[in-house]
């Protein structure tokens, strides 16, 4: 089982299955909801997912776009599309052991801040994965 939480605690959650994928996210609605240059997300399955402890609050933080996260310490959990509802995505450093998934890819560089500079040697996407 792997597993994770919100920094103070008052949220668990438990994914019962491996990740589809790990990525490294440089979109504005990401840094702007994190307060982070960029945000590391793991890609599962929804029914893997599961809250163990608490109940996160939820915002919408742009079209067809829900996110997770604790009321009490502000931790940003999930990433979910309201039209599209065969993946979640979970945020990797929430993990308790993150260094279990690292990214395959980096997503959204047409939106990166221009002093982030990687070379991770990691594939590097304008848009999302899928879109090239």
């Amino acid at each position: 089982m792997i597993t994770g939480a919100c920094h103070c605690g008052a949220i668990r959650y438990a994914l019962s299955a491996p990740p589809r994928q790990s990525m490294i996210c440089h979109c504005r609605t990401c840094r702007r909801v994190s307060g982070a240059p960029v945000v590391a997300w793991l890609t599962v399955d929804p029914h893997a997912f599961t809250i163990t402890n608490g109940k996160p609050a939820h915002y919408a933080s742009s079209a067809n776009v829900a996110r997770q996260f604790c009321n009490q310490c502000g931790t940003q959990l999930t990433y979910a599309r309201t039209d599209d509802d065969s993946y979640i995505d979970v945020a990797t450093a929430t993990l308790d052991n993150p260094d279990a998934f690292p990214p395959s890819h980096h997503s959204w560089l047409s939106h990166d801040i221009a002093w982030i500079k990687f070379a991770d040697g990691l594939p590097m996407f304008q848009k999302s994965r899928g879109d090239g």
